[in-house]
């Protein structure tokens, strides 16, 4: 059943707060812990229902997960070490997990069935199943939807692959399968990706090697049959979800917020760079290292915004952040042109078309040319609107942060799955002086 949900003009909001942690290295550090041999303990993993569902399959897949007070430990069982599941892996809504642990059991003598929930059912995964089946998995019937059922091998063969578009999770995918094959496997990137993965490879002990390219690619190569050992890890804040909050400061007048230790990895941080440009007051303060990554506060108070062009090159880094990026332009003066948003089509939901929609529904002017989303800023919005979020958390959210700032009350018609990625977020949204009702 449905939980629709209305956000009304708030007053300013202020506070001092943390966001869940980071979701893409959540997923990761699970994976890579059950990859590893011993116990690997994390601190800060983001509880919600993505990330668990990458436990429930770790797990499953013979590497014991468990939780205390706050703290996961995964008693890994080492590459090449875990075993068949004894049912279907259902990753529930998350591309990233399963689109991950393909290239996981690619590296194992395994038959394994994947399936999710009717929206990831209907998500493309040919771009992850054709590199790892040139790799040796094989794939029944030959969908590249789900459920899939796979047949992986401990005789995976080394390749180089070059990516058609930016992915990190394809990129993540064949480097996990390549640490099961002898010899060295490479993926080049046509733009820099999120570099999660590689940073906790080496972070756990692989070997790897990458390289700048003079044309702007990125070749990461990881050598095979590798030895991994458990380690301790804390997970910073999810910038993704930061950026909702960010926002919210951003539009509603007199706001002033600090957020926590948040990821500040230069390949997450194009939304920020962009709000920026527009005009933001927006400060890290205290930039540290964390267990390889980069974590800061951000510290940002309500100002007066301008349109700007988003280049296509930035997409990588925000890919999930041009919805809220394109709620905080209805805001400012002037027209953003957010460029080469192709794969925002292949997202939770078209979020492309359903960004538009929701703008237009609450009397933003908005246009889509090609793969370009157009935002017409009038420095204010009316609102009013009932937003369609076709089961998508990041349309959800988007839509109550521009309720925030609106003039007339803004209703989205479902918010239940908010709890995939950033469980809490009305609440903790709500104590710092959001009205929802």
């Amino acid at each position: 059943m449905s939980q629709p949900l209305t956000a009304r003009r708030s007053a300013p909001i202020s506070g001092r707060v943390r966001v869940p942690g980071d979701k893409s290295i959540s997923h990761r550090a699970l994976i890579l812990g059950a990859l590893a041999t011993g116990r690997t303990r994390i601190v800060g993993l983001l509880e919600a229902e993505d990330v668990m569902a990458t436990a429930r399959a770790v797990a499953a897949l013979g590497a014991e997960a468990t939780h205390d007070g706050g703290v996961f430990e995964v008693l890994g069982q080492g590459v090449g070490g875990l075993r068949a599941p004894d049912a279907p892996l259902d990753f529930g809504n998350s591309g990233t997990a399963s689109r991950l642990m393909l290239g996981v059991v690619a590296g194992h003598d395994m038959r394994a069935e994947f399936t999710g929930d009717a929206s990831l059912c209907r998500r493309p995964m040919g771009r992850v199943i054709e590199p790892l089946t040139t790799m040796g998995l094989q794939v029944e019937g030959e969908r590249d939807t789900m459920p899939l059922t796979v047949q992986g091998t401990q005789d995976l063969i080394p390749i180089i692959y070059e990516l058609a578009v930016p992915s990190a999770q394809v990129k993540s995918s064949i480097l996990l399968a390549g640490l099961h094959a002898p010899g060295r496997t490479t993926v080049v990137e046509p733009l820099p990706t999120r570099d999660h993965t590689e940073r906790m490879l080496g972070f756990f002990g692989a070997e790897l090697k990458i390289e700048d390219r003079a044309d702007g690619a990125r070749a990461v190569t990881v050598c095979g049959d590798a030895e991994l050992t458990g380690a301790n890890l804390a997970v910073p804040g999810d910038p993704s979800s930061a950026a909702f909050l960010v926002a919210a400061a951003l539009i509603c007048p007199g706001s002033e917020i600090v957020i926590e230790n948040v990821l500040m990895n230069p390949t997450r941080t194009g939304f920020f760079e962009t709000l920026r440009e527009m005009g933001a007051d927006l400060e890290v303060l205290d930039l540290r290292d964390t267990g390889g990554e980069a974590a800061g506060d951000l510290r940002v108070k309500a100002s007066a915004l301008k349109g700007v062009r988003v280049p296509p090159e930035r997409a990588p880094s925000m890919i999930d952040e041009y919805p809220v990026l394109a709620v905080v332009a209805a805001f400012a003066e002037g027209e953003t042109h957010m460029v080469g948003l192709a794969e925002l089509k292949l997202k939770e939901s078209d979020r492309l078309a359903a960004t538009a929609a929701g703008l237009t529904a609450c009397g933003v002017e908005v246009r889509i040319e090609a793969d370009d989303l157009i935002v017409r800023g009038a420095g204010s919005v009316r609102g009013g609107g009932r937003v369609e979020t076709h089961m998508d958390h990041r349309l959800a959210m988007a839509f109550l942060t521009l309720g925030l700032g609106a003039q007339e009350p803004v209703t989205v018609d479902d918010v239940a799955m908010i709890a995939t990625s950033f469980p809490g977020f009305v609440s903790l949204m709500s104590g710092l002086g959001a009205e929802f009702a």
